[in-house]
């Protein structure tokens, strides 16, 4: 299980898809959570899993399977 700390924003790629730009410089597609995670701008702390090998329609970095979340 891994910790990211970041902000969600709205990638425009193939209609759109929900990103967080973690602290560390990297960038996650989000992968689980709920309707209230998906907010542009919003900072927040995840709880999850790094899917390194999966890749959404969206090709943007690796996927991050949310598990617990929390605006931080």
């Amino acid at each position: 299980m891994s910790r990211i700390r970041g902000k969600v924003r709205k990638d425009p790629v193939e209609g759109g898809v929900y990103v967080i730009d973690a602290d560390d410089g990297q960038t996650y597609q989000l992968a689980g959570g709920d309707a209230k995670l998906r907010k542009e701008g919003q900072r927040v702390e995840l709880d999850g899993d790094v899917d390194e090998g999966a890749m959404g329609f969206g090709m943007v970095g690796p996927t991050f399977q949310v598990k617990t979340w929390k605006p931080g």
